[in-house]
């Protein structure tokens, strides 16, 4: 598997509460994160690193994840432990009061993904059946979408655009959406913060994942491209790709 991940401050934002981290344990398994954190005056900062440090951690004792089901019962386990840490963490600092952090968390390895996340915070996925968003938002217009009550393009320009109805860190309990998918070909998926996502369109997302270049160049074409239309937000992504002819395990 290739990889590849960046975090950028932006060209508005004082302080970059966005975290990213990309992770490969002794069975060569990968676990990408994205955390984009959000509070009071450096809580966000707080909580989205804790979140990567966290799962960076516990990641390191895995080895390798033989089905789905034990790949999505460690997302769900320790995503769940986090959630209590950073709940905890902000109720005893008066400093971290109400902070909080989407997550999205991909466990790959070479025969299926598993995917769990929180928040807005997004993940896209390039197959042979084209490139899709394949994760959902968890914030208020999605949800005024799902219901019928206003259009998706009523949603990109809604003013309660950025209200998220879910967040780890902020409630006691969590409730986190899990799947798995698995590869075939020459598959990419793409990890990223809304401060790509709300700049970026999702025609541009596809032309650059589809393109031939490597992923480093790709994810700071990105970066640079978020930054020119504003880079009012911070900006983060990761990016997997996958290739079945050098993947394959005998």
């Amino acid at each position: 598997m290739q990889t590849f991940f960046q975090t950028d401050k932006g060209k508005v934002r004082q302080h970059n509460e966005d975290c990213v981290g990309v992770f490969t344990n002794e069975s060569q398994n990968v676990l990408a994160v994205v955390a984009d954190g959000m509070g009071g005056h450096l809580a966000g900062d707080v909580a989205s690193k804790m979140a990567i440090e966290f799962l960076e951690s516990e990641w390191k004792k895995t080895s390798n994840f033989n089905t789905p089901r034990e790949a999505e019962n460690w997302l769900s386990t320790f995503i769940d432990e986090l959630n209590s840490k950073l709940y905890t963490h902000a109720e005893s600092h008066e400093e971290c009061k109400g902070m909080g952090t989407t997550l999205v968390a991909i466990i790959c390895t070479y025969q299926f993904f598993t995917i769990a996340h929180i928040g807005d915070s997004r993940c896209y996925f390039k197959d042979s059946d084209g490139f899709t968003q394949i994760t959902d938002d968890h914030t208020l217009v999605a949800e005024l979408v799902k219901s019928g009550q206003i259009s998706k393009e009523d949603a990109e320009i809604h003013p309660r655009k950025n209200v998220i109805t879910r967040a780890l860190g902020t409630e006691e309990t969590v409730k986190l959406d899990v799947k798995t998918l698995t590869w075939e070909g020459e598959d990419t998926l793409l990890l990223c913060s809304d401060g790509l996502s709300n700049k970026i369109s999702f025609e541009k997302l596809e032309e650059l994942i589809y393109s031939s270049n490597e992923l480093k160049l790709i994810g700071n074409e990105l970066v640079s491209l978020a930054n020119g239309l504003g880079g009012e937000d911070n900006i983060s992504l990761a990016i997997v790709k996958y290739n079945q002819s050098i993947n394959q395990k005998g």
